[in-house]
């Protein structure tokens, strides 16, 4: 019988990376949870501490690290504008640093490495719905820019890697995404809208809530990871729900599902925000088999619900 794959999962105790966990310790393969634990939370992950196909290690990507591993799912970087922006200079080096170093590793044990890239590698879009072959439309000294122009360096050392080292590389261009474990503080739009009207607040809307996003459900987007993760497809691929939404219209959602009728509180447009966000999945669809099947209607009650058991614990 063949022995379980290892697998590296950096940011392994985040909401995406914790997610990822469940879904490959429950397929009978063994992870390795790295974390520094900067939003990620070890609560996430503690139902698997002890088992004996689990290990946790307390480690910062921007240093090296060495073990033995079949696949490296690099995941460690802040996703959310909040925590990125808190050091815009820790969070460029994780994205360049963090990856070199993964990268590094994943040459000298012959691992196979998928890189979470972003939807925000195509700034402010000049071209909707977003397709792989577009370029993007980025400020390389915005407030955004040390996570975005982290993602976009980290992309390009994917690729000179492939070349140079034949390393396996798989990159997934992740559009938003939401779910159970999101953290309350983080600053994105779904659980900001969740927590504002569990405390009865006003809905905070950036500008007249006329842009749009596309918001995947995780369980969705971590089974897009896994197929890319299998696939031989080693160019970037958008994983990401085409479904387009404005701003407002997803507040007015969440009144809905929680039964408020709150105000909504206009703020000045944060730089840099896209105001418009849809990813292309013809590529997903045709090299992965994958499109996102939970509807957002669907993907928000289960967000509440965890919301809701969140507060109440």
């Amino acid at each position: 019988m063949a022995s379980p794959l290892r697998n590296l999962i950096t940011g392994g105790a985040g909401f995406l990376g914790s997610h990822l966990v469940d879904h490959l310790m429950e397929a009978g393969e063994e992870v390795i949870c790295l974390d520094n634990f900067f939003t990620g939370r070890k609560k996430n992950i503690a139902g698997w501490i002890g088992n004996p196909y689990f290990e946790l290690i307390r480690h910062d990507v921007t240093e090296p690290i060495l073990l033995e591993v079949d696949k490296i799912w690099h995941l460690a970087c802040p996703a959310s504008p909040s925590h990125y922006q808190f050091n815009p200079i820790k969070t460029a080096k994780t994205s360049f640093l963090g990856t070199y170093n993964m990268l590094g590793l994943a040459r000298r044990v012959g691992a196979k490495l998928l890189l979470a890239s972003t939807s925000e590698v195509y700034g402010d879009p000049e071209v909707h719905p977003q397709p792989e072959t577009y370029r993007g439309c980025v400020n390389p000294i915005g407030f955004r820019s040390c996570y975005v122009e982290g993602k976009r360096i980290a992309e390009t050392l994917c690729h000179d890697y492939m070349r140079m080292n034949a390393t396996e590389v798989r990159i997934a261009r992740i559009f938003n995404t939401y779910g159970p474990r999101m953290l309350p503080n983080d600053g994105r739009v779904i659980s900001n809208f969740i927590v504002q009207a569990m405390h009865n607040e006003p809905l905070s809307i950036y500008g007249d809530g006329s842009q749009t996003r596309s918001f995947c459900y995780v369980d969705d987007l971590i089974n897009g990871l896994i197929k890319l993760m299998d696939s031989s497809y080693s160019f970037p691929i958008n994983i990401g729900n085409p479904e387009e939404i404005e701003i407002l219209q997803l507040a007015n959602i969440i009144n809905s599902k929680l039964r408020k009728d709150l105000e909504f509180k206009y703020l000045e447009i944060q730089d840099d925000d896209p105001l418009r966000r849809q990813p292309v999945i013809d590529l997903a669809k045709k090299e992965l088999n994958w499109s996102p099947k939970i509807s957002l209607d669907d993907g928000i009650e289960k967000t509440c619900q965890y919301f809701r058991k969140y507060y109440s614990s």
